[in-house]
């Protein structure tokens, strides 16, 4: 084909077909006159050429209109998954909002009595199908609380209410009722089978005490922190376990803010006040570090900008290292980068005593000889180990095979607290060869609650069994005997399936920390390892995982809403 062809339009090829039609017809014309009837003139080779130049040009140009309805499918499908996913959120949230009536305990059933709200008492309840039992709860507070996002309620990046789910609002959804009393377990009486309850709120009634008799008894209660006998620690530190630790962090933060920038204050004092030291060198310490330098970096600095030279965070562990269950890798990424955040680490150093504006800490120097220094401080949080509750080390002392236990009460492979038949223990309280985590108890709640269903179901197979034995017995012939006789080996089958049940066994998913700076650290089981990251990948990770790890929708939503307000308009700096 000529060059110039390559450049003919549409237009062109036409005017060119038509021009050669009529060249055509002028050299046929005599046959025409002949037969024109019959006569069809053959296409020339020009023609052929011109026809399929058309055909090229055609399927190459682009077709505008199947483009726009991909366009259109595509906003079609996300804008149908869209009202989808908004239909079943709001589906939940009103089934959650009506909850259906619930029929009474049956008192003819056993007593079933769980001690707590935390990790393991919750997620018991969770699968716990409670027509099986008469359910009877205990707990100070009537709320369960997300607390691996706490030490984000002391800056005001999470409001504390977004972490909390009320525990009378999923009982209510639960099959048969449950009763919930919002009191503190004082003592329990093992051989008489009576947990001692104690009303502490500050409204009593004319019965601020009393008794409740149990069968089958879960001891969830958790564990105090740990001061090691330290003096001065419970008078003058902070902790970070409950809702109202993070509250008072949180006033102690901007009260020493606001004092450093009194008029004519001293500037040692100023140092003094504006130095926040945090013992401890596991998770819940070093994410609140992170967290107590980013509200300095991103909000305090900008609005009380008098305090930029002399803020400064010491973190104190008496172990070589911080974050001693994460991957060496791990370890010295996070060291790294407290460093680039200007936050102190201070390893291998004891603290010894606390008053009210310095801590006496010992710690090795580099000629290996012990040195006893003071460290001032505005802030102390203190973050450090586990110590037994009252109500534990009580009922430690009523069993025997309990005398050689410390940390805990010592549970068997299926949960079981050693020298008793019917007391479980789950949680911080519980000691199973396990590190006291929430992954830990959430899992012994979960197995708990799968032991339990179990035990009513093998309940109920072994009374029918028995009463097919009597029905065999009074068979009037050896046809019905045959038929009792097959019913009774079927659920022999059965019951042994129920009763297959293992010993629990803990399944690592991996462990998460929050080191500042919008970075995170994740040491997840991946297969038959471990994968270990950091970063700021990492980081929405830790956030996705923790938004999915929350209790429920309603947590998810106003804990993602305070993420995006934070993040818009700052954290809050007022005192309150």
């Amino acid at each position: 084909m000529a060059p110039a062809m390559r450049h003919f339009t549409s237009a062109n090829l036409l005017s060119q077909l038509q021009l050669a039609g009529r060249r055509s017809y002028a050299t046929s014309r005599p046959s025409l006159i002949v037969n024109r009837a019959r006569w069809t003139p053959r296409p020339t080779f020009r023609q052929i050429a011109l026809r399929q130049s058309i055909r090229r040009a055609s399927s190459q140009a682009p077709n505008p209109k199947k483009r726009f309805s991909v366009l259109r499918w595509t906003w079609r499908l996300t804008y149908l998954t869209t009202l989808a996913g908004l239909g079943w959120v709001g589906y939940g949230i009103w089934i959650m909002r009506n909850p259906e009536d619930q029929p009474e305990p049956d008192p003819s059933k056993k007593t079933l009595v769980i001690l707590g709200t935390g990790w393991g008492a919750v997620s018991l309840l969770k699968k716990l199908d409670t027509e099986n039992y008469n359910v009877v709860v205990v707990s100070p507070r009537n709320y369960f609380l997300f607390t691996p996002l706490l030490p984000s309620c002391t800056t005001g990046t999470i409001e504390h209410r977004s972490i909390m789910e009320p525990i009378r609002n999923f009982l209510r959804h639960k099959k048969a009722a449950v009763k919930f009393y919002e009191a503190e377990a004082t003592k329990i009486d093992y051989e008489k089978r009576i947990v001692y309850i104690n009303d502490e709120s500050e409204i009593k009634g004319d019965i601020s005490s009393t008794e409740v008799p149990f069968d089958m008894l879960v001891v969830g209660v958790g564990a105090e922190n740990a001061t090691f006998g330290i003096p001065g620690v419970r008078e003058h530190g902070l902790f970070l376990k409950e809702v109202g630790d993070a509250q008072r962090i949180r006033t102690r933060i901007m009260d020493c803010c606001e004092t450093a920038t009194f008029k004519d204050q001293d500037p040692e004092e100023i140092k003094r006040l504006l130095h926040m030291v945090v013992v401890g060198g596991g998770p819940t310490g070093v994410e609140f570090a992170g967290e107590l330098q980013d509200f300095f970096n991103s909000d305090l600095k900008k609005w009380i900008p008098d305090i930029t030279e002399n803020f400064q965070v010491t973190l104190v562990e008496a172990l070589p290292n911080v974050l001693p269950m994460f991957s060496k890798q791990l370890i010295d990424y996070t060291e790294k980068t407290f460093k680039e955040e200007t936050i102190t680490i201070r390893t291998k150093t004891m603290v010894k005593n606390v008053t009210d504006k310095y801590i006496e800490a010992e710690s090795t120097g580099p000629d290996g000889k012990k040195i006893l220094e003071r460290i001032p401080y505005g802030l102390l949080v203190w973050a450090t180990g586990n110590a037994l509750r009252p109500v534990v080390k009580d009922l430690m002392m009523q069993i025997p095979a309990q005398k050689d236990s410390r940390r805990g009460l010592a549970v068997n492979e299926y949960l079981v607290v050693k020298g008793t038949e019917n007391v479980w223990a789950v949680g911080d309280c519980a000691v199973a060869n396990y590190a006291p985590t929430a992954q830990v108890a959430a899992q012994e709640g979960a197995f708990l609650a799968r032991l339990f269903n179990q035990m009513a179901k093998t309940n109920e197979i072994e009374k029918q069994l028995a009463h097919l034995s009597e029905a065999q017995e009074k068979a009037p012939n050896k046809e019905a005997r045959d038929q009792v006789f097959t019913d009774i080996k079927d659920l022999q089958k059965r019951l042994r399936r129920v009763k297959r049940m293992g010993p629990f066994e803990y399944s690592h998913q991996g462990s998460l920390a929050y080191i500042g700076s919008e970075k995170a650290v994740a040491d997840i089981s991946w297969l038959s390892g471990n994968f270990a990251t950091g970063g700021t990948l990492t980081y929405f990770f830790w956030r996705s995982a923790y938004l999915s790890m929350c209790f429920s929708t309603r947590n998810r939503i106003l804990v993602g809403l305070d993420w995006i307000k934070s993040k818009i308009f700052g954290r809050d700096v007022s005192r309150e």
